[in-house]
C-alpha cells in the first residue's frame, strides 16, 4: 500500500467534505429528460470551485437536441492555470440523471447517507464520481500550489441522450482540441480498481409497420400493422438474435453478456394511443393501421456499421417480399461509432500506476457495454488520449436504490489525485 503522503492525507482531511458535496450533488434534480436543474446544478458548481481559484465558464448549448427556453442545456467549464505551462487535465462528469423508475425504499433525491453509502438518483452515475474529482482536484491545489499546465472541471448536460447537448457541443466549439487538453479522465462508475478504455457502438432506429384501419368486429376488412410487428419480431427472434450471439468481441466488455453482440426492443406502440390514469373510457373498435418499435442495437469493434444497418434491413426486406401487404419505414435516430483508448496511452499508464500506488495491486481493463462520452472527445475533439476511471459499481447504475460507497469515492479521489501529481509535477 501507499505510504501515506501529504496529498492522500488531504484528502482523509476532506472526506466530511466529499459527503456533503455528494450529498448536495444528488438533492438538484437534474432528471433528464426533460432536462430539469441543469441551470442550477451548474450554478452550484460554480460558486463552488469559484472559491477555490477556477475560472469558470457556463456555456449553454444553443439549438442543440432537446435545448429550448423551457428546458435549456447548460453546462459549466471550470479551468485552474498552474505556476507556469505544462499539460492540461481535464475531468468531465455529466450532471444529469436518468428517471426515478419503482422500487426505491430510499428518498431518490434525499441524499442519504447509511452503512458507508450515499443512496440517491445520480449517485453511483455519477455525481459520486463527480464530487470525487473535485475533492482530489482541490486537495491537489491545496497541496501542490506550484504545480504546472491546468486542471479543468466540467459538469456536461445529456450524457444520458446522447451527450450532443454536453460534451459533443463542448468538443464542437474546441473545448477537447488535443492543443488546449491534453488527458481526459470521466469518472464514470466502473469501479474503482479499473480503468475503462472505450465503448461499444450504438445504433438506433424506429421501425413502423403500416397497415389499414377498419372496424374491429371485421379485421378481415382491414389490415393489422400490429400483426405486421409480430412478423418483424418473430424474425428477429428466429434470425437476428442467434447471430448475434454467436459474435463475441476482443474488447474487454463487461460484463460478460456484453462481450456479444446485442439489442434491446425499447418500445413498442400500435394501435390506439393509451388513455390517460383515471380515464374509464373504452376503446374503440379499431384495426391498427400504424405498429411502431424503436430498437437500441449495440455493436462492437469487429462490426462495421454498414453491417449492422443492412442487417436489419435484409430481415425487414425479406418479409416484403414473402408477406402479403407487408409495408414498413425504417428511421435511423443515432448511431456512434465504437471507441477504444490504447493501453499504452499517457493517462492509462499513469492512472494504471495511480491505483497500484493506492490500492496495492495491478488494475483491470475493461470496456464498457454502453456508450458515454469518451465518443465525442474521441470523435469530434480528436482527443484519443481518454479514459472513463471513478468510483462506483456499474451494475447499480440506472437501478433503484442506486448507491456509492464512500470509502470508493475516498480512493478514487486518491487515484485522481496521485495522477495529477505524475502528469502536472516535476518528475525525479
Amino acid at each position: 500500500m501507499l505510504t501515506p503522503t501529504s496529498l492522500s492525507d488531504a484528502i482523509d482531511t476532506k472526506r466530511a467534505d466529499l459527503i456533503a458535496l455528494t450529498r448536495d450533488l444528488i438533492r438538484i434534480p437534474t432528471l433528464n429528460p426533460p432536462g430539469d436543474c441543469y441551470r442550477d446544478i451548474c450554478d452550484f458548481l460554480d460558486k463552488r470551485l469559484s472559491r477555490h481559484g477556477f475560472e469558470t465558464k457556463l456555456i449553454r448549448a444553443y439549438d442543440t437536441l432537446g435545448d429550448s427556453d423551457k428546458y435549456p442545456r447548460w453546462n459549466i467549464v471550470a479551468r485552474r492555470e498552474g505556476a507556469r505551462s505544462g499539460d492540461c487535465v481535464h475531468f468531465n462528469s455529466h450532471t444529469d440523471v436518468v428517471e426515478v423508475g419503482r422500487g426505491w425504499t430510499m428518498d431518490p433525491f434525499g441524499g442519504a447517507e447509511k452503512d458507508g453509502k450515499i443512496y440517491g438518483r445520480g449517485a453511483c452515475d455519477m455525481k459520486g464520481g463527480l464530487a470525487a474529482s473535485i475533492i482530489a482536484c482541490e486537495a491537489f491545489i491545496e497541496t501542490h500550489t506550484d504545480f504546472a499546465g491546468a486542471i479543468e472541471i466540467s459538469g456536461t448536460a445529456d450524457e444520458e441522450s446522447g451527450g450532443y447537448g454536453g460534451v459533443a457541443y463542448l468538443a464542437e466549439e474546441g473545448y477537447f482540441d488535443p492543443a488546449r487538453v491534453q488527458h481526459v479522465i470521466i469518472p464514470e462508475p466502473l469501479n474503482k480498481d479499473r480503468i475503462c478504455l472505450g465503448h461499444r457502438g450504438g445504433w438506433w432506429a424506429e421501425i413502423e409497420t403500416k397497415g389499414e384501419i377498419a372496424h374491429g368486429s371485421m379485421p378481415f376488412l382491414g389490415d393489422c400493422a400490429v400483426r405486421h410487428m409480430g412478423a418483424v419480431l418473430s424474425e428477429f427472434e428466429d434470425k437476428l438474435f442467434p447471430a448475434m450471439a454467436a459474435r463475441h468481441t476482443d474488447m474487454p466488455v463487461v460484463p460478460d453478456g456484453a462481450r456479444q453482440s446485442t439489442m434491446n426492443i425499447n418500445s413498442i406502440h400500435g394501435g390506439q394511443p393509451e388513455f390517460a390514469p383515471g380515464d374509464t373510457s373504452l376503446p374503440a373498435h379499431c384495426v391498427p393501421d400504424s405498429c411502431r418499435i424503436v430498437i437500441d442495437r449495440r455493436f462492437l469493434l469487429e462490426e462495421p456499421l454498414d453491417q449492422v444497418r443492412s442487417e436489419v434491413t435484409a430481415l425487414l426486406e425479406g418479409l416484403k417480399a414473402s408477406r402479403t401487404d407487408f409495408e414498413y419505414e425504417l428511421t435511423e435516430l443515432n448511431a456512434v461509432l465504437p471507441s477504444m483508448t490504447d493501453r499504452d496511452a499517457p493517462v492509462v499508464q499513469t492512472v494504471a500506476q495511480a491505483i497500484e500506488d493506492v490500492m496495492g495491486k495491478a488494475p483491470t481493463y475493461v470496456a464498457s457495454p454502453g456508450t458515454y462520452d469518451q465518443k465525442h472527445i474521441d470523435r469530434i475533439g480528436k482527443l484519443k488520449n481518454c479514459i472513463a476511471y471513478g468510483p462506483g459499481i456499474l451494475e447499480l447504475a440506472h437501478k433503484p436504490d442506486e448507491y456509492v460507497g464512500i470509502d470508493d469515492m475516498v480512493d478514487s479521489a486518491k487515484v485522481m489525485g496521485r495522477a495529477l501529481e505524475t502528469l502536472l509535477l516535476p518528475q525525479d
